[in-house]
């Protein structure tokens, strides 16, 4: 079952009389407890189309469904409630996923509120992250690290269906992000949570079960089991990954030859 599909996903944002077009007619399809790592330069559309997964954006063209409802049909209350039944999500900032006056705690509590659901206790999914001591200490006050866990704790209180996260280990030293990733792959193993994470961090996309890479707003190639493969876009279109632009460079020309089991792409000499 899917839990996130994009049909032909368009963004543009409006800068002034600037239209800037951030998504480009994206396709993807992301299952029940799947492990995603976002990839990509900065500026290609990663975070974007986290925060259309996440419902804090509405797509300029094309479909989103999330959880099996259709995002351009539901009004703002039904979409609110979607996202605090079912939706976790951690930001890259850390302190923005938190209320800095309350405790650790009372933290994992609020975020609870939404749901009747059987749902992990706050002193566990501390104790999982690494503040078991940290409980009534008051969010505000902890640490960049601390912080970063906890928000993770807190995105993953409702036993979310679809966890979003931005960055989650960018504040982390090695041991406490490899602790974050194993949270995140155990949510996925045990509860059925898909997880969609951006990450630059190659530790944390060779921990996760696939790579979508994003390149000038489409999708360029997916990675599953150790192997990237290039995605066929709308119309065909294919981007060639940087590593082989000396082969083909952009803008170069290429004849296409048929072969058994696809084709081959060859540098024209002009």
């Amino acid at each position: 079952m899917s839990v996130v599909r994009c049909d032909g996903i368009v963004q543009i944002y409006k800068a002034q009389d600037v239209e800037v077009v951030a998504l480009r007619d994206v396709d993807l399809v992301i299952d029940e407890g799947e492990t995603v790592a976002l990839l990509g330069p900065s500026g290609a559309g990663k975070s974007t189309l986290l925060w259309l997964l996440a419902g804090l954006l509405r797509p300029s063209a094309g479909r989103l469904w999330l959880d099996g409802a259709d995002v351009s049909r539901l009004n703002q209350r039904r979409l609110d409630r979607l996202r605090a039944a079912h939706i976790g999500m951690v930001l890259q900032n850390p302190a923005r996923n938190l209320i800095g006056y309350l405790s650790a705690a009372q933290n994992v509590a609020f975020a609870q509120r939404a749901v009747k659901r059987d749902r992990p206790r706050a002193r566990d999914l501390l104790h999982q992250v690494g503040l078991s001591d940290a409980g009534d200490r008051p969010a505000g006050r902890m640490s960049g690290g601390e912080q970063q866990r906890l928000a993770v704790a807190v995105a993953l209180a409702n036993a979310p269906k679809l966890l979003l996260a931005d960055e989650p280990t960018s504040q982390l030293d090695e041991e406490s992000g490899t602790r974050v990733v194993e949270l995140i792959k155990r949510a996925a193993a045990d509860s059925g949570t898909t997880a969609v994470v951006v990450t630059h961090d190659t530790a944390v996309s060779e921990a996760l079960s696939r790579t979508v890479t994003i390149r000038d707003g489409r999708v360029g190639a997916e990675g599953r089991s150790g192997e990237d493969f290039v995605v066929v876009g709308r119309e065909g279109a294919v981007q060639v990954p940087p590593e082989y632009h000396h082969l083909l460079p952009p803008g170069s020309m290429a004849r296409i030859e048929e072969l058994e089991d696809g084709i081959a792409l060859r540098r024209a000499e002009p």
